[in-house]
């Protein structure tokens, strides 16, 4: 790609102040940041009406001036503080090779893993290089449409939950046959991982260069690992990522989302060195404000339910999560994706009601 990396940093720095960014370099406000996974998608009329000119979903991720557009629909419609590309983790596999689509009501199903050894990286990134241009409009028209202070966030799937999708080649509950194959065959899967490892090192590092000044890594399947395995699988390659992105980006954040790591957030945190930990909604504040907020800045957590239903509980819980976490730094989130079933009114309450909250820092 024909960036000039130096004058790129330098370009990136000067959007790093959006609340978002600010809250993640250490800073606290009377109200936290607020943006939420899957906030473009289905529950929005906008996001079907252009979803249904793409033909489908991989079309929707690889036209730029259809991504772009679903990414900034919610923007537009709720102001949050951060915009997040809209793509799929999957596009990673896709780019290496493995075939993929998305089979109505049935999710993704993806083709035999490829060989190894035929994977070639450089190819990798011009199959990627519309969700590049896309991460550039988004950037672009965020400044024109005066939302100049609004952070974009870069994303990636983790290698561990990458593979488990391109060995089980579909989701699952469990992921026995990419758990299997990582303590029966070390050394292949040890090989995928580094690949993938690499793979989103690199992915990232071009959305960076391209616009996003914020980065978010998910690790959808962490939970699914026993100790060990969480810290060789989950733990050591995103470790790598983030070491490698900060020898480059030393400013860009990197937030952490290992879905349902339990009782191994708090080493995952300390180890990988996220800038801020992603929580899930099983997580409770209490304990995260006590032994996770202390790490680092969190994120999250509120169920999703709870929001697609509304009303009095929706004002409780948020209040609950904004209670425990003042004082420090955190941002405003869902422990999970939107449901596509979530009134967009839903939405706007739980915005009145943080923007409500005055919380008073010390």
């Amino acid at each position: 790609m024909p960036l000039n990396t130096n004058q790129k940093i330098q370009e990136i720095i000067k959007t790093m102040t959006g609340k978002l960014a600010h809250t993640l370099q250490g800073k606290t406000f009377d109200t936290p940041p607020i943006w939420l996974m899957r906030q473009a998608g289905r529950y929005l009329p906008e996001y079907l009406a252009t979803r249904s000119t793409a033909g489908n979903f991989l079309n929707l991720c690889y036209t730029p001036t259809l991504a772009s557009e679903v990414t900034l629909q919610p923007i537009r419609r709720f102001n949050f503080d951060a915009a997040i590309l809209f793509s799929d983790i999957l596009v990673i596999p896709h780019a290496m090779g493995q075939h993929l689509e998305f089979a109505a009501n049935h999710g993704p199903i993806l083709g035999e893993l490829p060989d190894l050894d035929t994977i070639d990286l450089s190819k990798f990134h011009v199959n990627l290089s519309p969700v590049y241009e896309t991460v550039s409009i988004i950037r672009k028209q965020l400044n024109n449409e005066g939302f100049s202070s609004t952070d974009l966030i870069g994303f990636s799937g983790a290698p561990w939950t990458l593979a488990c999708y391109m060995i089980d080649r579909k989701g699952t509950k469990d992921f026995n046959e990419t758990r299997t194959m990582a303590l029966s065959q070390p050394e292949i899967f040890s090989k995928l991982i580094d690949l993938l490892t690499q793979a989103a090192t690199e992915y990232l590092t071009q959305q960076i260069l391209h616009g996003a000044n914020i980065i978010q890594i998910f690790d959808s399947w962490a939970g699914v690992l026993p100790p060990d395995q969480f810290r060789k699988w989950v733990i050591a390659p995103t470790k790598k990522i983030i070491t490698n992105l900060h020898h480059q980006f030393p400013h860009i954040p990197v937030i952490g989302f290992p879905k349902g790591a339990s009782f191994l957030y708090a080493e995952y945190a300390r180890e990988t060195a996220v800038t801020c930990l992603g929580l899930d909604t099983q997580v409770p504040p209490e304990y995260a404000a006590k032994n996770l907020q202390t790490i680092c800045p969190v994120q999250g957590n509120l169920d999703p339910m709870t929001l697609k239903a509304g009303g009095k509980e929706l004002k409780h819980q948020i209040l609950k999560i904004i209670e425990n976490f003042k004082g420090k730094p955190y941002v405003f989130n869902l422990g999970h994706g939107i449901d596509k079933d979530t009134p967009p009114a839903h939405i706007k309450q739980l915005i009145k009601i943080i923007k409500e909250s005055g919380i008073n820092h010390d």
